[in-house]
């Protein structure tokens, strides 16, 4: 084997080479971002200063002996404490990893890079980073993450003692068994030990989530649970503790999540919150023996010793960005779970739609019949899902009589740069399991939300920022761009009328009177004689992939036609915008200008706009930052360019350094046939 030469001078602007010795480790999701202080080779070389390995694994002996002949560091690699969304035994990607030159944090036998942080905590550990990881436990526990983050609320019918004891259980052959210094039989001990300090507790037996997957076994035999509760399906561990008063574990990270919420943990093993007296424990270990508090224990494990990806940005990131992700990915995957029957969606649709509702527990199906797609969700106890522009009459009565879930989907208010009829994926789509945004013959899950939130200074603050930000960075629905506005010399009232494709959802149920462009442009003539009328059409009417010209009469009182001058500058400079039920009208109260509307959009009726329409319903008065945080970080959802879910100011971002797309729709809606037949992958998260 050969030894590394000496680094040379023009090698000091590179990062230093690293052999990657375990097979595999090369695909790890964002391995170049979590370590950009190494560059990663495959063969060691001349130039090699470290060697990288999973852990301890037997695959790694190899570049173990070759890093001690070099004398140069063994790298070990492991899973964060706050991972992922899902198993990694069942492809979930992970956003944490630990890099460790010393040792691994869970072997007790030899030092590793946690514990000497433990150890130097007076040194490093101020009262500033005690405060930080004291605030970043208090949201893992609030927001009820742990490792993995997908099991279902504990069933509290299994709950009899008013004294509950956990036991938690582990994968057959863990490398942390053997290195917290335990065994098999360890767990029998235990649970003994458990059985004779706990007379008369109900002692509950946990599986860990691998093992109720099927995907590994068990280190505590079933013949030995006698008198226990087991628990061997996939559960939410924050449920679980939230119901218990003690936790026996050997080594499992549950025991640190158990701590992190105030409960005793008892140890029959050295896990690497052991030894430090915030445990009871069965070993020690001689390089521990000083007390730490539970701030030291958290800042180390959490923040010191752990890096973090935000695989959205695709950048390194605090613990405090990852559980903010780790928390809104489980909500996603909460709102999308379950086994869904897609209908009224278009094949050039499917495999955007694929994305944006893409979830570890969810499965979507697409069906051209909505009889099919009923006897499908009935099957498979799922739900059924309508694309509500195409809803059909056959679609409205399967859904009417069907007793499981339904939802509908729509484009969100931020799309994507380009058009739909253009073949652009949409990166948001609203989900609604009451009506539809556009639909006020009814309650929409949107109403519901505008007229029940009650939102605290936090949450405004938000709303307020990303509103600021989306005008700011000039972002609207589509995010063409277009030409500069023409000069506008008057002293007049300056009206924007933007028109609409005239077979629109929210014309054909949101409108009465006034229905077309046509009759829009004049009734806003007779309303405002002396103002100056600047008509704009619809993007998809001026691609002419959609209906809705001004006829002769309308077009002659308008003042000026903008077709292709960039929104935004309409915006800026008008002091009114008129519309039926445009989306127009929504940006325009984010701009702060007076809004008219002629039909009934979402954003009416809440006291922000002048209606020539009544809304019986509509009672409540609110803010414009109540109405943006409802309708934009509350109702819909959203995906990045990679798949990944995201949120509103992930996409705005995104959109405001993108650029708009060339015409070429075909070539697009080729690309979207090709993708919805299984291409286009999102990522597990």
């Amino acid at each position: 084997m050969q030894a590394p030469e000496s680094k040379s001078l023009t090698d000091r602007s590179r990062p230093p080479s690293a052999w990657v010795c375990t097979p595999g480790l090369l695909g790890l999701p964002f391995l170049k971002t979590f370590l950009p202080d190494y560059e990663t080779t495959l063969l060691p070389g001349p130039r090699t200063r470290a060697v990288l390995g999973w852990g301890l694994r037997g695959s790694g002996w190899a570049g173990r002996a070759w890093a001690r002949q070099a004398q140069c560091p063994y790298v070990a690699l492991e899973d964060g404490f706050l991972r992922s969304i899902g198993l990694g035994e069942q492809g979930a990607i992970g956003l944490s990893l630990m890099v460790d030159p010393v040792g691994v944090y869970y072997d007790a036998r030899r030092p590793s890079s946690l514990e000497q942080a433990l150890v130097t905590a007076p040194q490093w550990c101020d009262a500033a980073m005690r405060a930080r990881a004291g605030e970043l436990m208090t949201r893992i526990v609030k927001s009820g993450l742990s490792k993995t983050n997908l099991g279902e609320p504990l069933d509290r019918s299994l709950l009899r003692s008013r004294r509950r004891v956990l036991i938690v259980d582990q994968t057959f052959g863990d490398a942390s068994i053997a290195g917290g210094m335990a065994e098999a039989g360890t767990f029998q001990a235990m649970l003994e030990a458990a059985r004779l300090e706990e007379p008369g507790a109900q002692l509950i037996v946990k599986r860990h989530p691998a093992v109720a997957a099927g995907l590994k076994r068990s280190c505590m035999a079933g013949a030995d649970l006698r008198d226990v509760t087991l628990i061997d399906g996939h559960i939410s561990p924050d449920s679980l503790l939230s119901e218990v008063d003690v936790v026996y574990a050997v080594t499992s990270g549950l025991g640190f999540e158990a701590l992190m919420r105030g409960l005793p943990v008892r140890c029959h093993g050295l896990p690497f919150y052991a030894g430090w007296g915030l445990t009871r424990d069965v070993m020690t270990s001689p390089r521990r023996g000083v007390s730490r508090t539970l701030e030291d224990l958290a800042a180390a494990a959490l923040i010191r010793c752990t890096r973090y990806v935000d695989p959205v940005r695709e950048t390194l990131c605090s613990a405090e960005t990852a559980v903010d992700r780790l928390a809104s990915f489980r909500r996603r995957s909460t709102a999308v779970a379950g086994y869904w029957a897609a209908v009224g969606f278009a094949p050039a649709k499917r495999a955007a739609v694929r994305r944006l509702v893409n979830g570890p527990a969810s499965q979507l199906a697409y069906f051209d019949s909505p009889p099919r797609a009923v006897a499908a969700a009935h099957a498979a106890s799922g739900g059924l899902m309508i694309w509500a522009g195409k809803e059909t009459p056959s679609a409205s009565a399967a859904a009417a009589g069907f007793p499981g879930p339904v939802v509908r989907m729509e484009d969100g208010f931020i799309r994507s740069r380009g058009l739909g009829s253009d073949f652009v994926p949409a990166q948001s789509v609203a989900l609604d399991d009451q009506g539809i945004y556009y639909d006020p013959s009814r309650p929409s899950r949107l109403e519901t939300l505008i007229r029940t939130l009650d939102l605290d200074g936090a949450q405004l603050a938000r709303a307020a920022s990303l509103r600021r930000r989306i005008v700011e960075a000039e972002v609207s629905k589509y995010n063409q761009g277009g030409q500069p506005l023409p000069a506008i010399r008057s002293d007049r009232p300056v009206i924007l009328v933007v028109g609409q494709v005239e077979d629109d959802r929210s014309i054909l149920l949101g409108c009465e009177d006034i229905r077309t462009n046509s009759d829009l442009v004049e009734a806003v003539r007779r309303d405002y004689p002396d103002a100056l009328l600047m008509w704009k059409n619809h993007p998809d009417v001026v691609a002419g992939n959609r209906r809705g010209r001004l006829g002769e009469s309308a077009a002659s009182v308008v003042d000026l036609i903008v077709d292709h001058a960039d929104i935004n500058r309409c915006l800026e400079r008008c002091d009114t915008v008129a519309t039926m039920t445009s989306l127009t009208g929504f940006e325009g109260l984010m701009r702060g200008r007076t809004v008219v509307t002629y039909g009934r959009p979402f954003y009416a009726g809440w006291g922000l706009t002048e209606d020539r329409l009544g809304f019986d319903r509509r009672t409540r008065r609110v803010s414009i930052d109540h109405l943006v945080h409802a309708a934009l970080i509350d109702y819909p959802l959203y995906v990045s360019a990679t798949g990944w879910p995201c949120e509103a100011e992930d996409l705005i971002d995104a959109l405001s350094e993108e650029r708009p797309p060339a015409r070429g729709g075909l070539r697009r809606w080729f690309r979207a046939l090709e993708t919805s037949a299984g291409r286009m992958q999102a990522p597990c998260y």
